[in-house]
């Protein structure tokens, strides 16, 4: 006779890749069913991934038929997102679950580039995403994206509608104002941009937003932790020495502010020829890796300086909508992956949850 315990036990076996524990520690089981020789079993992941939903059906499967007594196994797995905490004293934005701020402390690292692939990367593993550029000088995303339409307002004249390419929604000031005019603008003005294109935007129902912000530690970045409400940061890094620099004190800035470090991106780790494919370490060895150990972060994934995303971004057609099955693709699905696994984990936010009381004269 199979008992309930032999099956957890079995599936405490398996390690999750992304969450980087056990699937009954992470409270992924939401229910064991046991009739005679059958077991059925339902997997709820707090992170999208359909791209992993069936090997890790496949994997738990194969564990749970190897009990003696088992006959069959049913296992499902399904995603759920769901909000979780910000910055205490920051309201939430309306249509969103999650902001995921997308930084660097340096440019020229490829930070716009990682922030669109992986945004599209998340939508691919079956979430609902959104993009801001928060660049307010030199936004970039419009380009990225190939969109070159103004966006909409909405019936009440109160909103703009995003504009939505390759099944995103995504707001810019670049889709507003000229290509060519340059934005000679103070910091408070940049600030107040900043807050009108995040809020006075009709986003719909997105798991998570991702925000692609400016280099450095400025003005922009402090309006975000101050008044935006942020569940989590990924810096992006190039293996330099100069650039990793630069990249701790995102992170720490991200620190100082409470907003949880979710990862590092190491771009450029290593140079691919074009001609004859050889992979060599041009901007050093192992940067990405040092950092995150050193601060107590994980490294998310690393990615080549390879011509492609440099050509399929410029294009408008972010390699991971251009070529799905690729490897360049595929290695920002799993950064994505484990990013929202990641964030899956931390405190969930049950203020929407929460009754409002409304007192009225009688």
């Amino acid at each position: 006779m199979v008992d309930k315990q032999q099956i957890e036990i079995a599936i405490k076996e398996y390690a999750d890749p992304y969450l980087q524990k056990d699937l009954i520690s992470a409270n992924t089981v939401k229910n064991i069913a046991i009739d005679g020789g059958n077991v059925t079993v339902e997997i709820v992941l707090g992170y999208p991934s359909s791209g992993y939903n069936d090997t890790l059906s496949k994997q738990l499967k194969a564990k749970i038929e190897a009990i003696e007594g088992v006959e069959t196994a049913t296992v499902t797995v399904a995603n759920k997102i769901v909000s979780h905490a910000v910055q205490k004293g920051v309201d939430p934005i309306k249509g969103v679950k999650n902001v995921i701020a997308v930084a660097s402390g340096k440019g020229g690292v490829g930070k716009s580039t990682t922030a669109v692939n992986l945004a599209l990367a998340l939508a691919m593993e079956g979430a609902k995403v959104g993009i801001l550029d928060a660049d307010i000088y030199g936004p970039s995303q419009p380009r990225m994206l190939g969109a070159t339409q103004k966006p909409q307002m909405t019936d009440d004249g109160m909103q703009l509608e995003p504009v939505v390419c390759h099944g995103i929604q995504s707001m810019s000031i670049g889709y507003l104002v000229d290509q060519e005019t340059p934005m000679i603008w103070r910091g408070p003005m940049v600030t107040q941009a900043l807050e009108q294109l995040l809020r006075d935007t009709r986003w719909h129902d997105l798991d998570y937003m991702i925000i692609d912000l400016p280099p450095g530690t400025g003005d922009t970045q402090l309006t975000l932790a101050q008044k935006i409400p942020v569940s989590g940061a990924v810096i992006v890094t190039t293996p330099q020495d100069i650039a990793l620099l630069d990249a701790r004190k995102g992170l720490k800035m991200f620190e100082k502010v409470n907003v949880p470090v979710l990862g590092v991106v190491e771009n450029m780790s290593t140079h691919i020829c074009s001609n004859c494919g050889h992979e060599e370490h041009i901007f050093g060895e192992g940067g990405g890796l040092r950092m995150a150990q050193e601060s107590n972060v994980d490294l998310l994934g690393s990615l080549p300086l390879d011509i492609r995303i440099r050509e399929l971004v410029d294009n408008g057609n972010p390699s991971v909508v251009a070529e799905p099955d690729g490897r360049i693709a595929q290695t920002y699905r799993e950064i994505a992956r484990r990013m929202t696994a990641k964030l899956s984990l931390q405190s969930k936010d049950y203020s929407v949850k929460f009754p409002t009381i409304k007192i009225e004269n009688i």
